[in-house]
């Protein structure tokens, strides 16, 4: 007699989306086994603050396994997919092993995109994962380190210069966060300059910043962000990136810390399928989020491309991974009780846009309604508070957020690396 296995359903990537179906289907009569290369879920929203010294990286992120310790259809593997056999319904592993699914569901996030220069990412890396962001305060710190001990005042004025190359909602948080702790947090820490001299250069190659925000609001950014002492230059893209600066414009700047907020592109997942994808290299999905032709694989997050109701691609955020995350779930879950033709086409229901320009500031597009200022701040948040796991995380960022408000004073300066650990970044795909 045979032992008939169980139903098998396999998620890649533990962010927002491969999270959210993983909790729903906590309960259903079916394995469950979650992927990824990092045992944490990361709280990407707020990652920039771990960046600029605002918050720890244990505040933004957690361990997967403690949110499914009391659910025992639930196993969570460390490890890193190599590829996907279609035709046997494997997930192969970088240790040379395979899992065996019935469903799967891939939602392994993105990573960054130099356009074509790769080797960019040596001098400006970007925001994806804890590694980033550790590497980028370890970098903007060391930084000012070494400013104090330099005496050639061209080579003093590269270190005191900040680049940062997009404008959209991750270039702008980074920017303003970094005026205010030049030109608050640190201001008389140091004796033989004075941090209020730092130069933070926002470059963005589109007519304005916030592209996606209505137009008076992307202005208001724009002038909150000069207000801030942020040096905001539209219209040229970056054509040189090296370990001396940027090129823009045909202008040679000098910077010795590059950050990169200007693209992302898609996981290797299309290549695993061997599926259609977009220009990003997001795989292109049925109205169901399926893999056409394949009932039983799902793409969500970052890694899909998909239309809204009004034909624009679903944007790769958060709320969009986590909705994917719930539908996707919602329908195994009637297939499973033979109602899968009850389940409607999945349809992305936009909450809002929401970016924070600095401390007090920020702007809120409802879409019915615009807001900007300190009351966008307190609602921004407010928000961000609220999608936070766990009481203890959600207490301890308010706490370090009023701090901050009122005092200007940020906890996480730590350079834990010495100067070896600077010149190399550690990058990789997030779960979206």
């Amino acid at each position: 007699m045979t032992v008939e296995q169980r139903h098998h359903i396999v998620i890649i990537g533990a962010g927002f989306g491969g999270l959210e179906a993983a909790y729903r289907l906590r309960d259903m009569d079916a394995d469950v086994t979650i992927i990824d290369q990092r045992n944490h879920h990361l709280f990407q929203p707020l990652l920039y603050q771990v960046a600029t010294s605002s918050l720890a990286t244990s505040e933004i992120a957690w361990p997967v396994r403690h949110f499914f310790r009391d659910n025992k259809n639930v196993t969570t593997l460390l490890a890193t997919v190599t590829a996907v056999d279609r035709a046997n319904n494997l997930v192969l592993l970088d240790d040379g092993s395979k899992v065996r699914f019935d469903r799967l569901i891939i939602a392994t996030g993105a990573s960054h995109a130099y356009f074509g220069h790769d080797e960019w990412e040596e001098f400006a890396p970007g925001l994806k994962t804890l590694e980033d962001a550790t590497t980028i305060r370890r970098r903007m710190l060391t930084a000012f380190e070494d400013a104090e001990r330099e005496t050639d005042p061209a080579e003093q004025a590269a270190l005191l210069t900040f680049v940062v190359i997009g404008g959209g909602p991750t270039g702008v948080e980074l920017a303003g966060t970094i005026a205010e702790l030049a030109h608050n947090t640190l201001k008389g820490e140091f004796r033989r300059y004075d941090p209020t001299r730092t130069r933070i250069v926002l470059i963005e190659a589109g007519q304005r910043v916030l592209s996606a925000f209505p137009e008076d609001l992307s202005e208001y950014s724009k002038k909150a962000l000069e207000n801030l002492g942020v040096e905001v230059h539209l219209g040229n893209a970056v054509s040189v990136c090296d370990a001396d600066g940027v090129v823009y414009g045909g202008e040679r700047l000098a910077a010795r810390t590059i950050l990169w907020a200007a693209g992302v592109k898609a996981s290797n997942a299309a290549r695993w399928l061997e599926a259609e994808a977009d220009r990003a290299g997001r795989v292109v999905v049925d109205p169901q989020l399926r893999l056409p032709g394949r009932k039983d694989i799902y793409v969500i997050g970052d890694t899909a491309s998909v239309m809204d109701t009004e034909g624009k691609p679903v944007p790769g955020i958060a709320p969009a991974a986590k909705q994917q995350g719930r539908y996707v779930a919602e329908l195994l879950m009637a297939e499973h009780a033979g109602k899968s033709e009850s389940v409607s086409p999945f349809r992305y229901k936009h909450g809002g846009s929401l970016a924070t320009i600095g401390r007090r500031l920020a702007v809120i597009d409802f879409g019915w309604i615009k807001l900007r200022g300190a009351v966008a701040w307190w609602l921004w948040g407010i928000a961000h508070i609220y999608f936070l796991i766990g009481m203890r995380n959600r207490l301890a960022v308010a706490i370090s957020w009023l701090w901050i408000h009122t005092k200007g004073q940020r906890s996480a300066r730590l350079i834990t690396q010495g100067k070896a650990g600077v010149d190399k970044v550690t990058s990789g795909v997030s779960g979206g």
